[in-house]
């Protein structure tokens, strides 16, 4: 029988089976199409079959190892190169079948002993099928390094190109918007999302950017990974997304915050953004009680007057005196009430409470600090935006 099987393993019958694998793998148009990438999996198909041939004539009785010879791996690196990641898979199975019908052709022409036939059969099935199984383990995991080799490398091309823009380096425009898929020459808002983990989820951070592009009203992000729990996100729009669409968004991604900048034009509002997205962050981590998010907007004044913490604190406490120890509900609301220019109704509508209740809490503010607010509003105003933010 030994014998039998090494004349079915002559070079010439192993050239008919690679071409036969050959004609099935090749009706994938992704293979069939593309010669140089046909030639690559031939190669591959031919490793696999010499691979397991030269195992069984060596030791019939032993489990034959996983190929992972360096044609089988070249073939699964260009496929999963040129984006056909399906096609790995899908060659292998196909060569696969090829292979078993052409050895049971063989096998019965080996024996005409129905068991010594069966004994034959049952036994190669296992020999092909797990030596196959170890091989697409092999398969698989060359395929998953080699997704993330080339994510690896692409998101360091994209954060490369972002940092030559933003400090203003010699990029050309066009070779920018060519590595990024992104328009410059357009209204952008910056912000930047992240979570404070040990073990991120990028996942999460991947569907905020997602999320806010669509509250903005864009179609879809740029999305660069700063870090593994940061993004750095431009949306194109000259909408900024509400409070609301924010606060619904961060309800659906636990653990998320975000920091957003301003609108600004082309390729100087895409730096601008950014840094006031940057200094929005710098704040947010700062505060003891932070929001999960903040818009520049909201706190362009405490990064203005907020650099030197020593100077800064006295002021607030000279400011504030003991308004600044009381109910941050309180705080909040006198905050509120000056930004909107003294006007009950308006701070009343924003803080979703009646006009008679932020009345009565001004009234409990004036109590507790050291100057009528008539006379120190502007102080007052300036102390409780910092105090927000350290």
């Amino acid at each position: 029988m030994l014998d039998g099987i090494r004349r079915a393993f002559e070079p010439a019958t192993l050239q008919q089976w690679v071409e036969d694998i050959d004609r099935v793998v090749s009706q994938d148009p992704a293979i069939g199409e593309d010669p140089v990438l046909r030639a690559i999996v031939w190669r591959a198909n031919r490793s696999h079959l010499v691979h397991w041939a030269q195992a069984i004539l060596a030791d019939p009785g032993a489990p034959v190892s996983a190929n992972t010879s360096r044609d089988a791996l070249a073939a699964v690196r260009d496929l999963v190169r040129r984006g056909h990641d399906d096609s790995v898979s899908q060659a292998w199975s196909a060569g696969q079948a090829v292979a078993w019908r052409n050895w049971m052709q063989i096998a019965f022409e080996l024996t005409t002993d129905h068991h010594e036939l069966a004994t034959l059969l049952d036994y190669s099935a296992r020999s092909i099928f797990e030596f196959g199984h170890l091989t697409s383990l092999a398969t698989v995991a060359e395929v998953r390094k080699e997704r993330e080799h080339l994510t690896e490398r692409t998101h360091a091309e994209r954060l490369e190109t972002v940092a030559l823009l933003i400090d203003g380096a010699p990029i050309a425009r066009e070779r920018a918007e060519t590595r990024l898929g992104y328009d410059l020459d357009r209204h952008h808002l910056a912000a930047i999302a992240w979570v404070d983990a040990a073990d991120p989820d990028a996942s999460i951070l991947d569907h905020t950017a997602e999320a806010l592009a669509a509250a903005a009203g864009a179609i879809r992000p740029l999305s660069i990974h700063a870090t593994a729990a940061s993004r750095w996100i431009w949306i194109a729009t000259e909408n900024e997304p509400d409070t609301r669409a924010i606060s619904t968004i961060l309800d659906m991604h636990p653990g998320a915050q975000l920091a957003l900048g301003s609108v600004g034009n082309s390729l100087d509002g895409f730096r601008r953004s950014h840094r006031e997205a940057i200094a929005t962050q710098r704040l947010l981590m700062r505060a003891t009680r932070p929001p999960r998010f903040a818009r520049w907007d909201d706190v362009r004044i405490a990064s203005f007057v907020s650099h030197d913490d020593a100077q800064t604190h006295e002021f607030v406490r000279q400011t504030l005196g003991d308004l600044a120890h009381a109910d941050p509900e309180l705080r909040e609301t006198v905050r509120v009430y000056l930004r909107e220019q003294s006007s009950a109704p308006r701070a009343a509508a924003l803080l979703h409470t009646h006009r008679n209740t932020i009345l009565t809490r001004i009234a409990r503010a004036e109590q507790l600090l050291p100057s009528p607010l008539a006379h120190s509003s502007l102080d007052v105003a300036l102390a409780l935006e910092i105090a927000r933010w350290s």
